[in-house]
């Protein structure tokens, strides 16, 4: 009888064992068994005062609200990489799990055909850009790179980074005036190509070197977005004085998660994170718009002189270079479509 009653207290212990431990593996797993799920969404911006930042901020008042906290969101400021190839290295080990990148950097990593999005004078206004990017284009693309990927990247929602203008030391009254001015921007690609085609000489210059270049006269102009480079100083210095509205890019940054890990989430978690990054559009769009405004007037305020140019002599000499690269990329047909939409 002690025997029989030793070998019913083991057995009630290795079943008890047993459940135990299936409730812990439930617990630390990070999908659809498990209960919350913790997220880090980064953006390489130092700087808090930043569209960016209020979209990723939206991010996570939506995604902990609608899981009743169920889903905590962490939001990075440049704290875990100033750089997209650091963000985009720790989306794919799990280090982050929401990042934001730009077109260009994409075709690092094997998918040239998302570049077609950083062509310069490809849109011709904000209505135009949200137009292709809300629609089928922007779709077709977002499930090239998820494709492309397999399934790595997964685009959630697409974001801006303003309009991109010229400011150098002297305004620019036509494209004669760009004749031998060296110009901060990218040194290879078709941008490269269109400035040289302008008769600018691309000159490379690192952002956080940016100013003091310009104060220096290591470099003649540049070319960004009011946000940026007026929160940066830029046009204080005597070589970024003078602002020529160009609108050669309105920009394109790409929200991401991991495809992998996202579809480990339950469906009402997957519902959420769509729910958040759809609401972290809207909210990031509204504060750069606002922010271009805010910062014109900031640059007039602070005694830089803006003009306005006629943009068509620069709008031709970009489409031949558009129809190069889409052809180089086999994005023609995309190309045409967004054309289309104007």
């Amino acid at each position: 009888m002690k025997r029989l009653t030793f070998i019913l207290i083991g057995l009630a212990l290795i079943i008890l064992g047993g459940c135990g431990n299936d409730s812990s593996s439930s617990s630390e797993s990070n999908g659809s068994g498990s209960e919350s799920i913790k997220l880090v969404a980064a953006h390489n911006q130092t700087s808090t005062e930043n569209p960016y930042q209020d979209g990723l901020l939206k991010f996570k008042e939506v995604a902990e609200a609608e899981s009743d906290g169920a889903i905590e969101v962490e939001v990075h400021a440049g704290t875990i990489g100033t750089s997209e190839s650091e963000l985009v290295e720790k989306l794919q080990t799990g280090a982050a799990d929401v990042v934001l990148v730009s077109p260009g950097f994409m075709t690092q990593t094997g998918i040239k055909e998302v570049d077609l999005f950083a062509l310069p004078y490809l849109f011709s206004s904000y209505d135009h850009w949200e137009s292709v990017v809300d629609g089928e284009v922007g779709q077709q693309v977002a499930d090239l790179i998820n494709e492309k990927s397999n399934n790595d990247f997964k685009i959630v929602g697409y974001w801006s980074a303003g309009v991109r203008h010229y400011y150098g030391k002297k305004p620019l009254e036509s494209m004669d005036d760009l004749n031998g001015l060296t110009i901060r921007t990218q040194t290879s690609g078709v941008v490269a190509d269109y400035w040289e085609q302008t008769g600018a000489v691309p000159t490379s210059v690192a952002w956080g070197e940016l100013y003091q270049g310009l104060q220096q006269g290591v470099v003649d102009s540049a070319e960004n977005a009011y946000p940026y480079f007026v929160q940066q100083n830029h046009h204080t210095t005597e070589n970024g004085k003078y602002i020529t509205e160009t609108g050669h890019d309105y920009t394109t940054r790409l929200l991401l998660v991991n495809g992998n890990t996202f579809d480990s989430y339950t469906d009402e978690q997957k519902e959420i994170v769509l729910n958040a990054a759809e609401e972290s559009v809207e909210a990031e769009r509204e504060a750069l718009y606002a922010q271009e405004e805010e910062y014109k007037q900031k640059a007039l305020d602070d005694g830089a002189e803006i003009n306005q140019i006629d943009r068509q002599p620069f709008i031709d000499l970009a489409q031949p270079l558009q129809d190069e690269a889409a052809n180089e990329m086999g994005v023609e047909d995309l190309l045409q479509q967004i054309r289309d939409i104007q």
